[in-house]
């Protein structure tokens, strides 16, 4: 049978498995597949019978892969007729007597595979055609484009590298259990590229992110992840305890604290990228564990930092998408910039029509705040957690667009400078984007006397009930009393920035091992 006959028959089987749904095609799919307890036994004799006659697939320890089917496809003009080695999974097997095709995937993407009896010999290509979708195969070929315009591999000679004892799920490129997907993320990046391709830009993004700060004179530093106080945020810790030590620990909620005394220590420009543990909530946009960027950046405020934010984030869109102009669940963002800038006062009177500048006690923010619609008010509240409550019903949902939030109250930001001429206001800014924060930064505190004053209103707070307020580091007031320069400090989410850039909808579809409650 020649090439041309093989890929007629070829093209027919596979318009019927278009027809039908199926793409899965080994020798049985005419009939009823078998269920999943009797295709793991079939798999298993197959296995035993390699074994006994000295054929285990585990006994390979190598396999002297040249190339990649990316490869072969983006320079088959140089390489048409050089013998390759490839090595991946078996995707789909199509048999038709002395001749087979093949789809084979490895880390790249995928390849045909064209193998006839006469190549391999009588022998090799039974134990070819007893092979399984999903098994780990190395295929050593010549690069040829068939008559239908196909670039594939002809193959000359195999090596079967590992058995797969399970198969790959029924519909094998169409798994979309989101709860499957997550727990067995080996299952989603096989059968599902788009995943793997997410996972790409990921890696891209924290790539961007590196060169644009080192370029910047920015250095990479690391800092404890077990704490002895969780400092530089407002959130609930996990706890653990230290065998040796005899005491317990926290997993870190930020690195903040332990930044800025480098910035003490004489480093000008630092930064980190590295997991954060909140003990909180699990929704679409959290995730107890979570991936940070923390910089600090001595002789500049908020404003600068402003700046460097639109910088990083419009790098890495270019990275990610070679545009600035993005669609994000429907909706098309602009993440060129300059950014939309607000203060958070202006927003709320734009949102919400009320004007907190003329508020000065709770009862009159809380009667401000019943009147334009907020609901479920805890009356323990204070005017700047009202403040704060209504800028996150009224406005956040609203800022769509990049925009900065800037001049937060006093109370919400115990780690920031006062804004000069107004007290009652800090020097943070946050970035909203679809209606999600995904940047939080200061002008830094550097006054220990004033530093030691708001840990006393969060240790108050603390004793008041709210479990997130900030505990009193004494380490990092006494750094301050060694004299820190003027800085500005930024934090960008790395998980909900790369949600962004790949339109995905749930944070679990940018991690690939989100936290999940077990099964049992």
């Amino acid at each position: 049978m020649d090439i041309e006959k093989n890929e007629q028959a070829h093209d027919q089987i596979k318009g019927s498995e278009r027809h039908s749904g199926k793409v899965d095609s080994q020798n049985e799919n005419s009939r009823q597949e078998p269920d999943l307890q009797e295709q793991n036994r079939i798999r298993l004799e197959k296995l035993a019978e390699l074994q006994t006659s000295g054929q285990d697939p585990y006994s390979q320890v190598r396999y002297p892969v040249t190339h990649y089917s990316q490869d072969i496809l983006d320079h088959f003009d140089e390489m048409e007729h050089d013998e390759v080695f490839v090595a991946g999974r078996l995707m789909s097997k199509r048999g038709m007597g002395k001749v087979s095709f093949c789809d084979l995937a490895d880390s790249r993407g995928r390849i045909q595979l064209f193998t006839k009896i006469d190549a391999l010999g009588e022998a090799a290509y039974k134990q070819w055609q007893k092979l399984d979708i999903g098994d780990q195969v190395g295929i050593r070929g010549t690069v040829f484009r068939t008559q239908r315009g196909e670039i594939s591999v002809k193959t000359s000679g195999y090596t079967l590298l590992a058995k797969a004892l399970r198969p790959l799920p029924e519909k094998y490129h169409g798994l979309k259990d989101t709860d499957t997907r997550y727990r067995q993320r080996y299952l989603d990046l096989i059968v599902n590229p788009e995943v793997k391709h997410t996972f790409h830009m990921r890696s891209l993004v924290l790539k961007t992110l590196r060169q644009e700060l080192d370029n910047r004179s920015f250095i990479e530093v690391e800092t404890p992840i077990l704490n002895s106080i969780p400092g530089g945020a407002a959130a609930r810790p996990f706890i653990t305890h230290h065998n040796a030590l005899d005491i317990d620990l926290f997993l870190r909620i930020s690195p903040e604290l332990y930044l800025k005394r480098l910035i003490v220590g004489g480093f000008d420009r630092v930064y980190e990228i590295g997991r954060q543990f909140r003990n909180e909530g699990l929704s679409i946009k959290h995730n107890p564990e979570f991936t940070l960027l923390e910089l600090y950046q001595a002789y500049t405020d908020y404003m600068g930092m402003m700046e460097l934010t639109e910088q990083l984030i419009q790098a890495t869109a270019l990275a990610v998408n070679q545009e600035t102009t993005i669609t994000y669940q429907g909706q098309e963002i602009g993440l060129a910039p300059p950014y939309q800038r607000l203060s958070m006062n202006d927003a709320i009177m734009q949102y919400a029509n009320i004007d907190f500048s003329q508020i000065e006690t709770a009862d009159e923010a809380r009667q401000a705040a019943k009147q334009a619609g907020l609901a479920d008010i805890d009356p323990k509240w204070s005017r700047d957690a009202l403040m704060n409550a209504c800028f996150e019903v009224f406005c956040e949902p609203k800022l769509i667009q990049p925009t900065f939030i800037y001049d937060y109250p006093l109370e919400l930001s115990p780690l920031t400078k006062k804004k000069p001429g107004k007290p009652q206001l800090t020097e943070r800014f946050e970035l909203f984007i679809f209606g999600r924060e995904f940047a939080n930064a200061y002008s830094e505190l550097n006054d220990p006397q004033d530093q030691r004053e708001r840990f006393a209103m969060q240790a108050d707070k603390r004793a008041a009930g709210d479990e997130e307020a900030n505990l009193t580091d004494e380490d990092f007031c006494q750094a301050l009393e060694y004299g820190m320069p003027p800085t500005g400090g930024l934090g960008i989410g790395i998980d909900r920035l790369v949600m962004l850039l790949t339109n995905s909808a749930s944070i679990r579809d940018v991690l690939l091992f989100p936290t999940m409650k077990p099964l049992r």
